[in-house]
């Protein structure tokens, strides 16, 4: 993977020497001068990792790792001339993922956004793994075992019916055509009928009358839910 890294920072040796190193490594980067910059990009194409610096005119580092934080979990590393301990302290405790003080090692640096990656996806993937139930409303869905709940109560239903409950709690309050579902539940190789879908739907709701999948009159299905999925 291609990762995209921003770095915000104002001293224009230092943005070129990580530039280079980065590039080296494969790693597409963004420059910015000022947190104000930044922003814009974070924006409208978001890095998957910051690498930034405290002392910034305007807006300063500290305050952009926290607004950051406050939208998203992404990687931020932060490197600074101030090498104080309170200071690294509360680079950390706004958000920063790691802390590097001027003058450092371009290769130190690389080294550093290379295992923070690493981490990264090895936490996503112990996400993954937790996420083995999704809940919406009463309904809940027990993805490894592949069982339906509905009101704590228990329900058998086929593998198609199962996939077709699975794809819409996962998007829950998004309509599918009838034509998408049958893609993703019966795939690309099904010559039949978008019938099909109608049926199964009919019989899910048959199972769980109380269940909110609501037609879309002339495109699709949707279950509708008013909160968030879990």
């Amino acid at each position: 993977m291609n990762y995209h890294i921003g770095i915000v920072e104002d001293d224009p040796n230092i943005q070129n020497i990580v530039s280079a190193y980065l590039k080296k490594e494969g790693f597409n980067v963004t420059l910015s001068e000022t947190a104000e910059d930044a922003w814009e990009i974070w924006m409208n194409e978001p890095p998957d990792m910051w690498i930034l610096d405290i002392m910034l005119p305007g807006m300063d580092g500290y305050e952009f790792c926290k607004k950051i934080r406050n939208e998203s979990e992404v990687p931020i590393i932060i490197i600074s001339a101030k090498d104080e301990e309170i200071d690294k302290i509360l680079g950390l405790e706004l958000g920063g993922d790691d802390y590097l003080t001027k003058p450092f090692s371009p290769r130190e640096l690389v080294a550093r956004v290379k295992r923070l990656f690493k981490r990264s996806v090895i936490v996503q993937e112990q996400k993954d793994m937790t996420q083995e139930k999704i809940t919406v409303d009463h309904l809940v869905i027990d993805k490894n075992e592949r069982r339906i709940f509905f009101n704590t109560d228990e329900f058998e239903v086929t593998t198609k019916e199962f996939d077709m409950l699975l794809i819409l709690a996962e998007n829950v309050n998004r309509a599918f055509s009838r034509e998408e579902l049958l893609i993703k539940i019966w795939g690309n190789n099904y010559f039949g009928s978008d019938r099909a879908v109608d049926d199964l739907v009919k019989r899910i709701r048959k199972k769980l009358p109380d269940l909110p999948l609501e037609t879309v009159w002339g495109y699709g299905y949707r279950l509708r839910y008013e909160g968030e999925a879990e």
